[in-house]
C-alpha cells in the first residue's frame, strides 16, 4: 500500500468550505497573517478588522475552498466573536512573538474559552511577528508550547513566523485529515476506533478470508481508494518496509492484519494523515470513524403504534455469526468471544445501558443463542438505526433496508383482532417496592435480592418466550419507575409502543394496592384519550406474606368493574410465577382483549351507543316516511285515473 494524494477532502466538511476563525489578543498579528495568505505579500496598512476572506480553491492540494473569518477581542465586539467561535471549523489561535504575555494569555483566557463555549475543533496556535523578537529572547517553541499542549489536547500544530500563508495549510489539513479521531499522540499509537475500522476494512478486502492481503488484493485495495494500481516493485517495497519494522507483518501469504495496521501508523507519523483518511472515507467512514448516514437505511417513517423488528434474512445472518465466533462451541458466546464480534464495530454497543445486564446470561457469564437474539431485538425496538449500523460493521453484507421490517399499526391488530409481531413490549407499572425489578430479574434467571434497590430510571429485561406451540416469541419488559410513570403519561404517544401494561402491586400492603389502582386508571384513561388503549393485567407480587385485610376484595372489584382479568398472585421468592411470561405474551398476542375501562370511558361509550341507535331511528324513520309518501302518490294517482 503506496498511498497517494487525498481524493476525498471535500467528504470532510458537509458544505465543502473550510470556515477558519482567527482569534487572539488585540495587535497579534491576525489581521497581517489573513492578509498574507490572501495576497501572497506582506502588506503595508492592514485595517483593523478584515472582511470575510475566500482563499482561492487550487491553492492548496485538496482543492477544498477555505473562507477565513477575521475577529476582534475588544469587549463591545464579543457577541460576534463568540458566534464566529462556534461556527468554525478550525480556530487558528495568534500570539506576538515578541510579547509574551500575549502567549501567555493562550492557556489562561483563550483555550478555557473555547472549552468554555464547546468549541470542540482543530486549534493551530501561531505566533506571528518572529522577526520583532530579536536575539534577548532566546525562547524554543518546543519548550514552551509542550506543557500547554499536553494540557490542551486540541491543539494540532503550533508555529511561529512572521505572517505566511501555509499556516492556513495547517488549518485546512486539521479539519479536512483530523489528528485526533486517528493516534494517541502521547502513547504514540493508533486509537481503538480507527483500529477497528481498519480491521473491518481488512477483512473486506480479505476475499479469499486466508488473513493476509495477496498481491492481488493490495492492488485491489490501492485502486478502490486511490484510484491507481500498484506496480510488482511497489509491493515488493511496501512489504519489505513492513517485514523490516515487523517480522508478523507479512507472511507466505501477503500483508497481515498487524502489517495492514503497522503501515497506517506509519504513514500518521511521517505525517501523511490524508492516506488514512482517504482509506476511511472510500469505506463511507465519517470524521468520528462511524458509517455515514449515506451508507445507512433513511430514517423511517412509520405511525407512532407501529415497530421494527429484524427480518428473517437478518436472522438467519445473526445465527451464522453466532455460531462462527462459538469458538470453544459451548452454545454461548462469553465475554472475550463477544468482544471479537465487536471488533469491527466502533464499540461494543451493550457494554452500556439499556443493553448491558438486560438479558439472560449462562452460569460461566456467556449469552446463549436465545439471549443473543434478544439484545439485536430489543436494540432494533429502541434504536433500528444503529441495530443495522451494527450489523453492517459485524458483516452484514445485504441491502441494509432488507434487515428490518416495520409492522402493521397496533390500532389495526385490535380490529383485526390478531397481530403478527414476533417482538412485543410489555409496560411494568406499580409503586415503589411493589416488585417491579424482582419481576424483571426473575425474567432474565437473576436471582431474588435480598436487598432493596430503589430503581430510578427506565430498565429493560429482555427475554424468548417459547409458546406451547413450539414459537418462540422475544418479549421486552420495561421497568417504568413510580416517579417516572406522570412524564411518561404526559405525552400523547406514551402507551403508542406499549403492547401490553402489568401493574404490580405489593399485596401485603394496603397503600402499594391503591396506588397500583390510581396507575392502572391513570394509564386506561390515557388510552382511551389517544387511542392507543393496551391490554392490562394486574400482578399481586409477594403472594408469599399474608395479604392486607381486604385485598381479595377489593382486587376482584377492581378487575370486575374495569372488565380486566383477575390479579395474577405470585411469588419471585418462594418461584412461584404462575405462568406470568406465557400470559403477559398471550394478551399481547390479543390487543383486543383485557382492555380497561375506566367510568369515563363506560359513559363516553354509552353516549356514543345511544347516539348511534337514535341516528339509526332517525333513519328508519325516514325511510318510513319516504315509503309512506311513496304509497300515498301511487294512491292519489289511481284515484285520479279512475275518475
Amino acid at each position: 500500500m503506496v498511498g497517494g494524494g487525498s481524493t476525498s477532502g471535500a467528504a470532510a466538511v458537509g458544505n465543502n468550505v473550510v470556515r477558519i476563525v482567527v482569534a487572539g489578543d488585540a495587535k497579534t498579528g491576525k489581521s497581517s497573517l489573513i492578509v498574507t495568505a490572501a495576497a501572497e505579500n506582506f502588506p503595508s496598512n492592514v485595517p483593523p478588522v478584515l472582511p470575510p476572506t475566500r482563499l482561492p480553491e487550487d491553492l492548496y492540494p485538496d482543492r477544498v475552498p477555505v473562507t477565513i473569518i477575521d475577529t476582534s477581542s475588544s469587549p463591545e465586539n464579543r457577541g460576534r466573536l463568540v458566534e464566529e467561535l462556534t461556527r468554525a471549523d478550525a480556530v487558528v489561535l495568534t500570539y506576538a512573538c515578541d510579547r509574551l504575555e500575549t502567549l501567555d494569555r493562550l492557556s489562561t483566557y483563550w483555550l478555557p474559552e473555547l472549552r468554555r463555549l464547546e468549541v470542540k475543533v482543530p486549534v493551530i496556535v501561531v505566533g506571528c511577528m518572529l522577526d520583532k523578537r530579536g536575539d534577548q529572547q532566546p525562547v524554543s517553541l518546543e519548550v514552551v508550547m509542550s506543557p500547554i499542549m499536553q494540557q490542551f489536547r486540541e491543539i494540532e500544530t503550533c508555529i511561529e513566523c512572521s505572517a505566511i500563508p501555509e499556516v492556513f495549510y495547517y488549518a485546512q489539513k486539521a479539519v479536512l485529515h483530523p489528528t485526533a479521531p486517528l493516534f494517541d499522540q502521547e502513547q504514540q499509537v493508533l486509537k481503538p476506533r480507527c483500529v477497528r475500522a481498519l480491521k473491518r476494512i481488512f477483512i473486506l478486502c480479505d476475499h479469499d478470508r486466508d488473513g493476509a492481503l495477496s498481491d492481488a488484493e493490495l492492488n485491489d485495495f490501492q485502486v478502490k481508494c486511490f484510484n491507481a494500481p500498484l506496480q510488482p516493485s511497489e509491493i515488493v517495497g511496501v512489504k519489505r518496509v513492513v517485514q523490516e519494522k515487523l517480522r508478523e507483518g507479512v507472511d507466505e501469504r501477503g500483508l497481515t492484519l498487524t502489517g495492514f495496521l503497522f503501515l497506517h501508523a506509519l504513514f500518521i507519523e511521517k505525517g501523511r494523515l490524508e492516506t488514512t483518511w482517504t482509506v476511511l472515507r472510500k469505506f463511507g467512514y465519517n470524521n468520528e470513524i462511524r458509517l455515514r448516514d449515506d451508507q445507512l437505511p433513511p430514517p423511517i417513517k412509520r405511525y407512532p403504534d407501529q415497530s421494527v423488528e429484524l427480518t428473517s434474512e437478518a436472522l438467519e445472518f445473526l445465527k451464522r455469526i453466532f455460531f462462527t465466533y462459538d469458538v470453544d462451541c459451548d452454545g454461548a458466546l462469553r465475554s472475550a468471544e463477544l468482544e471479537d464480534l465487536f471488533s469491527t464495530a466502533p464499540e461494543n454497543p451493550w457494554n452500556e445501558a439499556p443493553y448491558q445486564d438486560a438479558t439472560e446470561k449462562t452460569a460461566l457469564g456467556g449469552l446463549s443463542l436465545d439471549g443473543f437474539l434478544s439484545l439485536w431485538a430489543l436494540m432494533t425496538l429502541l434504536d433500528p438505526i444503529r441495530s443495522v449500523e451494527t450489523l453492517i460493521y459485524i458483516g452484514y453484507g445485504g441491502d441494509p433496508s432488507s434487515a428490518i421490517r416495520v409492522t402493521r399499526r397496533r390500532r389495526l391488530d385490535r380490529k383485526k383482532q390478531q397481530t403478527e409481531r414476533n417482538v412485543y413490549q410489555c409496560f411494568v407499572f406499580g409503586p415503589k417496592e411493589a416488585g417491579k425489578s424482582a419481576l424483571l430479574n426473575t425474567f432474565i434467571g437473576r436471582p431474588f435480592p435480598e436487598e432493596y434497590f430503589s430503581t430510578t430510571r427506565d430498565r429493560y429485561a429482555v427475554n424468548v418466550v417459547d409458546q406451547p406451540t413450539g414459537v418462540k416469541k422475544t418479549l421486552v419488559l420495561r421497568e417504568i419507575p413510580e416517579d417516572g410513570v406522570k412524564e411518561l403519561l404526559s405525552k400523547k404517544d406514551a402507551l403508542a409502543a406499549c403492547d401490553v401494561a402489568v401493574f404490580v402491586h405489593d399485596s401485603s400492603r394496603e397503600p402499594s394496592w391503591e396506588k397500583a389502582t390510581e396507575m392502572l386508571v391513570d394509564v386506561a384513561s390515557q388510552g382511551e384519550a389517544t387511542g392507543y388503549e393496551v391490554p392490562c393485567l394486574i400482578v399481586a407480587a409477594k403472594d408469599d406474606l399474608d395479604p392486607y385485610l381486604t385485598e381479595i376484595q377489593d382486587s376482584t372489584r377492581v378487575s370486575q368493574d374495569m372488565g380486566i382479568e383477575a390479579p395474577i398472585p405470585l411469588s419471585t421468592k418462594l418461584g412461584d410465577f404462575s405462568n406470568i411470561f406465557h400470559r403477559i405474551v398471550r394478551a399481547a398476542e390479543h390487543p383486543h382483549l383485557s382492555i380497561p375501562e375506566t367510568t369515563a370511558g363506560k359513559s363516553r361509550k354509552q353516549y356514543h351507543r345511544l347516539i348511534n341507535r337514535s341516528l339509526v331511528f332517525v333513519s328508519v324513520g325516514a325511510a318510513v316516511a319516504v315509503v309512506g309518501l311513496a304509497a300515498y302518490r301511487v294512491y292519489a294517482a289511481r284515484k285520479n285515473a279512475s275518475s
